[in-house]
């Protein structure tokens, strides 16, 4: 681990157009580094970015990479999505430069336990809850919250105390690195496999085994592993860990429990089920109550009181793009669920509300499998507004499966379109089991342009 960034030469690869290179670059150069930040994308768009790290006084080459900033450098920080097969990686590997994260510069320097969050759906959700939970339960010790959702934490690790705890969303690019430091959480976090960014990894073994450096690296005399418990996703741990572990299983309402893996109980425990049954939650869908079963099982893991607990997450409101009701006129209501950039994530979407239902389907072309999306749409929905790349094939599915659906140009033309077919007491759900790129920056700016147009034209949110 580098102890001294004064008058280190470091590139970081990658910015980001909304903000992505910031807190590592702003950490850099607080360290003393002299700093190179290279992005593809160009001056222009980038500028959000830009703004916020003009007084750095950093070297920029904006609109493409240039191999000198990879042979010269003494390290590379590279952007989560930057692929292991990039060109300008190469060469700095030929040259011998030390390549790193922001996700792993954060870790080796942690001084507090960290919980992991990951999986295919419901990572960003879990991750919400477990730190919603042990904020209001803890108050006196403080939790932090980062990785893949929120801010970078880098610039907070001189606040950091061993008594706090720190929640990190991780996402498989954040993965994919992490075993170059061999680190992975005290509290490991695994919600579910799916095949997901197929076209990033090459293949759904690789993507899997991605995940599983969450618990590859963990202290079996000490860690925990939190994880919905399947079969297959036991097989799968048990390929990393076979420690023989206790189990303990958490229940809620019915749903699939939950279980865990640690050395000893938590404060309480038995060896038979804990159940969280009576839960009252403000987010709709059983996956919600899924994703309450995990935070909920964490939180009895690090010794937060069953009723407590509770109590907390019954506060909990979803987050953005994430089932987000976000207006509701005539009867009508529209959900924002931008975040759905996955067939799994749209089919829990779609089985979630009970409205009857509209929705808004497509987007960039992953490689994910959508006929599975377009035959839950030809059951569950009255009207399919399909958009995007995969807009046209998920058209034909839909209507070969015996539903109404219909190709429009854009996201505003697809909320006409629900809206003409809408009645009141429906549902209107934007979750477009797609990535965003090809029309939007990414899911976030989705979102807004269709809660900005439901409020405008629907009027304002109840």
């Amino acid at each position: 681990m580098i102890k001294s960034w004064k008058n280190k030469a470091v590139t970081v690869m990658g910015l980001g157009r909304f903000g992505g290179g910031v807190g590592v670059a702003r950490w850099l150069a607080a360290a003393g580094a002299k700093l190179t930040i290279t992005d593809l994308a160009p001056a222009e768009k980038l500028q959000r970015s830009l703004e916020q790290i003009a007084d750095l006084g950093a070297t920029l080459h904006l609109g493409g990479h240039d191999e000198r900033d990879f042979r010269g450098a003494d390290v590379i920080v590279i952007n989560p999505a930057v692929p292991p097969s990039s060109p300008f990686l190469q060469t700095a590997r030929a040259a011998g430069v030390e390549i790193t994260t922001e996700l792993n510069l954060f870790v080796e320097r942690c001084p507090a336990p960290c919980v992991g969050v990951t999986g295919s759906v419901g990572k960003s959700t879990i991750t919400a809850m477990i730190g919603h939970i042990l904020t209001h339960t803890r108050p006196a010790q403080r939790t932090w919250v980062g990785g893949n959702i929120g801010r970078s934490l880098l610039d907070a690790l001189e606040q950091m105390q061993a008594d706090h705890l720190v929640v990190l969303e991780l996402s498989s690019f954040q993965l994919q690195r992490t075993s170059a430091v061999r680190w992975s959480p005290h509290v490991a976090v695994l919600s579910n496999f799916t095949p997901n960014h197929l076209d990033w990894h090459g293949s759904f073994p690789a993507y899997v085994a991605a995940k599983l450096h969450i618990v590859r690296f963990q202290d079996p005399r000490r860690d925990v592993v939190v994880f919905q418990d399947t079969p297959e996703l036991r097989k799968t741990l048990e390929s990393v860990h076979a420690d023989g572990r206790a189990t303990w299983c958490y229940g809620l309402d019915g749903v699939q429990p939950m279980a865990t893996r640690l050395t000893a109980a938590p404060p309480g425990a038995d060896d038979s089920p804990l159940r969280w049954d009576g839960l009252t939650l403000a987010v709709p869908g059983q996956h919600n109550r899924q994703n309450a079963a995990a935070a909920l099982t964490v939180a009895h893991a690090l010794g937060v009181p069953k009723d407590a607990a509770v109590a907390a997450l019954a506060t909990f409101e979803a987050l953005p793009h994430r089932l987000q009701r976000v207006a509701q006129r005539d009867g009508i209501t529209y959900f924002d669920d931008s975040k759905s950039t996955t067939p799994e994530a749209a089919l829990t979407a779609l089985r979630a509300i009970e409205n009857p239902l509209l929705v808004i389907l497509g987007g960039y072309n992953k490689g994910s499998d959508l006929r599975p999306v377009a035959e839950e749409a030809a059951r569950r929905t009255k009207f399919a507004a399909c958009i995007g790349a995969t807009g046209p094939s998920l058209v034909t599915a839909i209507r070969a499966a015996g539903g109404q659906a219909d190709l429009c140009p854009d996201l505003p033309a697809a909320l006409v379109a629900c809206r003409q077919h809408a009645q009141s007491g429906d549902a209107v759900l934007l979750s477009p089991a797609c990535a965003s790129w090809d029309q939007f920056a990414d899911y976030r700016e989705r979102g807004d342009l269709f809660a900005r147009l439901a409020r405008e034209e629907s009027g304002p949110a109840a």
